[in-house]
């Protein structure tokens, strides 16, 4: 813990995103990176002097790569395959951020969990904690983890991230209950170096039951606003969602038999399911067929992505590079940036502790 109190002591002219000249810098570095929501909450995240500086990101996708090296011009993008990534090239930050590809977890898919192509990725996680060795560590995955294989994998990820030296503290976070307008729902895992000894506690839910709502969120979004292109509706899908009603879907709606979708088993609420203006949005995806991609509560058309953006918290100074699918997918991917920054502040809320205690005893306060 030593390495990061010297580093909180530090201070630099510029940060990304901005100036935090002012500010104590504690530094960052991200695997699988994506589009930057979870590097764009911890640059916001900011407490008593404390602030947060990527250093490096790493993600193979290059439209995401662009997208956060536009937006967070200070830091270094490496865009490559994490299996052939050599973190003993890297520099050391104080901090690892990992949002591990979610895909074999999730409960759209086949759920092959840690076994699968995707799910098996975690392991390069391990590998960067254990020759990085910062001093603590962010990572986040779908809620789903936790039930897949009878909890097994859920427990054996926790189990391994604890013999690579770190207290682990997870906690299964519903982004809407922490003022995000929209049902979001994941597994957020801090890890502190165990010989830094802090006992460190998740933010509660706010107080307040009012949630945000996708009206609130998508009031006022400029005509000109980047990302905002209108996806163009087939007739059918226009007359199919005039039958369908703020919070129903394809299947909940009285649809006449000419306008039903014709599927056996797939009975997914989110088939050309509208919003519901006075709640929090479903949880906006990466990708998906006809249906899939979320629908406006009184136009007759599927959101934009400037508004599946909004959805996501993002700023609407964020711009995404790449086309059209292509930024869907990375809005979809993404952590909402305003969720990410309650985390990432609590983390700074555990670092002042630590580095107060420590200002106490060399100054033989205390």
């Amino acid at each position: 813990m030593q390495r990061l109190l010297k580093s909180n002591l530090r201070k630099a002219a510029s940060a990304t995103v901005g100036n935090h000249a002012d500010l104590r810098r504690i530094t960052l570095s991200e695997l699988f990176c994506g589009a930057g929501g979870l590097a764009l909450g911890a640059y916001w995240a900011e407490y008593k002097g404390y602030s947060f500086e990527h250093k490096w990101a790493t993600d193979y996708d290059k439209n995401a790569c662009e997208t956060f090296r536009k937006n967070f011009p200070k830091t270094e993008v490496i865009c490559q395959d994490i299996t052939t990534f050599d973190f003993k090239k890297m520099p050391k930050t104080d901090g690892l951020v990992f949002g591990f590809p979610c895909n074999d977890f999730s409960s759209v898919g086949e759920q092959k969990g840690i076994n699968g192509s995707f799910g098996g990725l975690y392991k390069y996680c391990l590998q960067a904690l254990k020759i990085l060795q910062p001093a603590f560590f962010v990572a986040e995955n779908v809620g789903g983890l936790r039930n897949l294989n009878d909890n097994k994998d859920y427990a054996q990820i926790l189990k391994e991230l604890k013999d690579c030296g770190y207290d682990v503290f997870p906690r299964y976070y519903k982004f809407e209950e922490y003022g995000i307008p929209q049902s979001r729902h994941r597994i957020i895992i801090i890890g502190f170096h165990s010989s830094a000894g802090i006992a460190f506690s998740h933010v509660p839910p706010l107080n307040n039951k009012k949630h945000q709502s996708a009206e609130e969120a998508l009031k006022n979004i400029p005509r000109d606003a980047p990302n905002n292109e209108l996806t163009k509706q087939s007739e059918i899908v226009v007359e199919r969602l005039k039958y369908i009603k703020p919070g129903e879907n394809a299947f909940t709606a009285k649809l006449p038999d000419r306008l039903k979708l014709n599927v056996k088993k797939a009975t997914m609420s989110m088939i050309y399911r509208r919003l519901d203006p006075k709640k929090p949005s479903y949880t906006i995806t990466g990708s998906g067929g006809g249906g899939t991609h979320v629908y406006h509560w009184e136009e007759n058309r599927a959101l934009t992505n400037r508004e599946r953006a909004r959805l996501q918290t993002f700023p609407d100074a964020f711009i995404f590079y790449g086309g059209k699918e292509s930024v869907r997918k990375q809005i979809g991917m993404a952590v909402p940036p305003k969720g990410a920054k309650i985390i990432f502040r609590s983390i700074l809320e555990a670092v002042d502790k630590v580095d107060l205690y420590e200002k106490a005893i060399n100054e033989q306060i205390i």
